[in-house]
């Protein structure tokens, strides 16, 4: 199993990265032998300028940006080439390409304990200057293989405008074999001033049919409920392996879809607001409660805290229990949104359903196992109501994004949905 077989629909991506890892692999075995010919000596540092020059006019290059439409991939792309970098498998040069899946420089490169591979996400709304510099130590470091050291940083579209300032100059001016993998849903999301060093990717929304195919392969799912749910997220990989291997996501998103037909009034339009917030707020907490309580406790045991959860913390340590505290409740924020993002996205789709059948499209409907509500709205309205209202839920979604909010900015679309 190679490592660009979790790249669903992504052949031309794939292409692009086996032949810079190609590149890359010839650069540092050539440099490796040549340093080992040396001995080590005092040329070091020129043959690591040649590396530089090399690699400048070859298809490897040492920053890279991901983008595509969630669900495509890009986090998985990414890994994946860090991974190919690091292979180490003897039959490399003779398969072709790096990325061979079972190595050691690959296995530890996609379960996340290769030393020369940091992954970078984040639970929070946003990365900071703080977090960036520190990201920058670590890519002024010579890998630890003699290969290269990688940055994969999932959500660059989260970096502040402080802290992208600082990642540019890592960027501008790379160690001889760090690797910047960015990765964000679009261009626009990077300053211009970094996308303008990286080497640009654009992946493309999987085919249904590749994503049903995908779980049935890799996560065993029984093909009737892979293809339901990959229909039902159009192609987003990360929501259908979850709508197919979480029984909870699949009623929250049945709950959702019943919202249509519960906002006849003012009053069914506000109880409808209320229980998708509390549900969003619900799965917040549930997150907190795995994760807040087994943090605290660590860090109370770092801190040299006495036994039990009332034990007293030593003197000067309570700045960092408070930050801790900080990142808990931002974590908790991020969730609460994340959750109702995905409950809005799923409204898009039933709406978009509503308009493919008044429209009589060809288009393949996502949501099949409602399509009794689809066509009941689809008669009793019009597209333009149908435009009205999926433009509602984009508002919503545009609202929660500047920090409205959440109950006030899903009453306002409840009602706007009702309103048609």
């Amino acid at each position: 199993m190679a490592v660009w077989d979790d790249l669903v629909g992504q052949a031309r991506v794939t292409e692009q990265l086996a032949a810079a890892a190609r590149d890359a692999d010839a650069f540092v075995t050539e440099a490796t032998a040549a340093a080992a010919a040396e001995g080590n000596s005092p040329h070091a540092p020129e043959l690591e300028g040649g590396l530089i020059e090399a690699v400048a006019a070859s298809k490897m290059t040492h920053a890279w940006l991901f983008t595509g439409p969630p669900g495509s991939g890009r986090a998985t792309a990414a890994r994946a080439f860090a991974a190919a970098l690091q292979c180490v498998s003897p039959d490399r040069a003779l398969s072709g390409s790096p990325g061979c899946g079972f190595c050691d420089g690959c296995h530890t490169a996609l379960v996340g304990t290769h030393a020369d591979v940091e992954v970078v996400r984040t639970d929070q709304l946003s990365i900071g200057v703080k977090e960036t510099r520190e990201l920058v130590r670590r890519a002024q470091l010579s890998p630890a293989n003699g290969r290269w050291q990688v940055i994969v940083l999932e959500d660059a579209d989260r970096l502040t405008e402080g802290a992208g300032n600082v990642l540019l100059k890592a960027v501008e001016e790379p160690a001889p074999r760090t690797v910047w993998l960015l990765c964000a849903p679009s261009i626009e999301d990077v300053l211009p001033t970094i996308r303008s060093r990286c080497r640009h990717l654009t992946l493309t929304t999987p085919a249904v049919d590749a994503v049903a195919d995908m779980l049935v392969r890799r996560d065993g799912i029984e093909p009737a409920l892979a293809a339901s749910a990959a229909r039902a997220t159009q192609g987003h990989i990360g929501r259908a392996r979850r709508l197919a291997t979480d029984e909870r996501a699949r009623e929250r998103r049945a709950a959702v879809l019943k919202l249509p037909l519960r906002i006849d009034d003012t009053g069914g339009c506000l109880k409808a607001a209320q229980e998708l917030v509390d549900a969003a707020a619900e799965d917040a907490k549930q997150v907190a409660e795995e994760v807040d309580a087994k943090e605290t406790e660590e860090l109370r045991a770092a801190l040299g805290a006495a036994a039990g959860t009332g034990g007293r913390l030593p003197r000067g340590t309570a700045g960092a229990m408070k930050d801790l505290q900080d990142r808990q409740k931002r974590r908790a924020t991020r969730t609460q949104r994340d959750s109702l993002d995905l409950a809005l996205t799923d409204l898009t789709g039933f709406y978009r359903d509503v308009l493919a059948l008044q429209l009589g499209s060809s288009v393949a409907i996502a949501n099949s196992e409602v399509q009794d509500a689809l066509r009941r709205i689809a008669e009793n309205s019009t597209p333009e109501s149908t435009l009205r209202r999926i433009e509602a839920v984009i508002a919503c979604r545009d609202a929660l994004d500047r920090n409205v909010a959440p109950l006030l900015a899903v009453e306002a679309m409840t009602l706007t949905l009702r309103a048609g």
